[in-house]
């Protein structure tokens, strides 16, 4: 029996966890009277070309091209991983890597992107979700495998690389350079918005649960008292990562049921995962927010906790990667990343090519699109701000030094959520969410 990796990730971001995979089966299809004579034709086929081509072919190209044509074929995330691919993909997983911070897959002959990375060049050069690359330095993407063109991608730390992006609304194709860096994936930012935690998770990695579990106690003990009010957990552009990460971020919420189950081609392989006892976030009210930049791993959680009625999702359909990959190593060098299982939600759905639908549909408004808003609802906003006190003779007040002091915070609590209202709308929909869902509650113990 030959170890083997399961990945809930894509394209240039894959993570791994440990499987088994039978060797037997492959010789079995080897000796079987179809698959000899396949292979034999393969070999014919083979032997003709190195020796009879009009130019001096290398053995090793035709191989590695051939098993790259066999997988490709099969679906957008099985591929072949070189020797020097499989070792980047490993070191991925611990969090730190060199290139753009771009997650990416095939669709049609060209790179999709799925999510840039947050605080990475491909981010900071405004890529977005669904961006599709059609040239890497003026060369067609068309015709590259996925591995090829990522490799591409990559190369030496502070170097350019230009990206002609075709973008849905764009009328023509743009060009987008950008500089490769070291790319360090933090995979859990969080900060207080008031009394309510926000959890940001960027990817899943072998890090994220442990990041989470910190910083939802580090946030426990920043608000004090009874710990947070609610929680947001925020997976927009979130690609995926390990499964069984994915696992452990979903159990933190929950108390008991279960969280995901894969099912492949063989009856026998199917696996269930369940919950243990223990919901960090104490039963506290949640709000998951996810984008067509979710996918994966991302889409098992938000799957699990919508499924339970643990979370209200707000956001925008994700991504729709139902599939799980085996990454393989081979025994002389190299892997395949193979889709082996589809996984379901609790409920049994899968959300293969459909995505796990919001239960809040809010679109993203961006900062540029607020701004001209503003400007067109001036008016409007300077009669909104007309008070009693701005009437022509009204009755004067003397506050309290403590009635001046919770205006004062009121004040600039307001502030703050318009603030943020007009830059990252979604965000705010959340923390308005949670607010007023405590609130009720509070009033119904009264």
């Amino acid at each position: 029996m030959k170890r083997v990796m399961i990945a809930a990730g894509l394209g240039a971001i894959a993570g791994f966890a440990i499987a088994t995979f039978d060797e037997t089966r492959i010789d079995a299809v080897a000796q079987s009277g179809d698959g000899f004579q396949s292979l034999t034709l393969f070999g014919d086929i083979f032997e003709r070309v190195r020796a009879q081509y009009v130019e001096e072919v290398e053995e090793k190209d035709l191989v590695e091209t051939a098993i790259n044509g066999m997988l490709a074929s099969l679906d957008p995330h099985s591929s072949y991983l070189p020797p020097q691919s499989f070792e980047e993909m490993q070191e991925q997983t611990k969090g730190e890597f060199g290139g753009l911070g771009i997650e990416v897959t095939m669709e049609n002959g060209l790179v999709k992107v799925v999510a840039p990375i947050d605080d990475t060049p491909a981010a900071a050069a405004g890529l977005q979700a669904n961006d599709l690359v059609s040239e890497l330095d003026g060369e067609a993407v068309l015709g590259l495998t996925l591995s090829e063109a990522v490799e591409k991608m990559r190369g030496p730390v502070g170097s350019d690389i230009t990206l002609t992006i075709l973008r849905e609304g764009v009328e023509e194709p743009f060009q987008v350079t950008i500089t490769r860096a070291i790319i360090t994936i933090y995979p859990v930012r969080a900060r207080a918005e008031g009394d309510i935690a926000y959890l940001r998770v960027t990817t899943f990695n072998e890090q994220t649960s442990s990041n989470l579990e910190k910083k939802i106690a580090d946030l426990k003990a920043e608000i004090g008292g009874d710990g947070p009010r609610g929680y947001v957990i925020d997976l927009r552009n979130n690609p995926g990562g390990l499964l069984n990460q994915a696992i452990a971020v979903t159990d933190t919420f929950l108390e008991k049921g279960e969280i995901v189950s894969t099912r492949g081609r063989d009856p026998r392989d199917a696996e269930r995962y369940n919950a243990t006892p223990g919901d960090l976030s104490e039963g506290k009210p949640v709000v998951v927010l996810i984008n067509g930049g979710s996918a994966s791993a991302s889409e098992i959680v938000a799957g699990a906790l919508q499924d339970h009625r643990r979370a209200v999702i707000i956001g925008t359909t994700s991504f729709g990667k139902g599939s799980v990959q085996t990454i393989m190593p081979l025994s002389n060098r190299g892997a395949i990343r193979l889709t082996t299982q589809r996984y379901y939600t609790p409920s049994g759905r899968s959300i293969q090519a459909l995505g796990v639908e919001p239960d809040i549909l809010i679109e993203r408004i961006l900062p540029e699109e607020t701004a001209e808003a503003a400007a067109e609802g001036e008016d409007d906003a300077a009669a909104r701000r007309r008070t009693e006190d701005s009437l022509r003779n009204s009755l004067g007040r003397e506050l309290t030094d403590e009635e001046k002091r919770q205006r004062d915070e009121k004040h600039a609590e307001n502030e703050a959520q318009q603030q943020l209202r007009d830059e990252d709308n979604q965000l705010a929909y959340a923390l308005d969410l949670l607010r007023g869902v405590t609130a009720f509650d509070a009033l119904r113990q009264q």
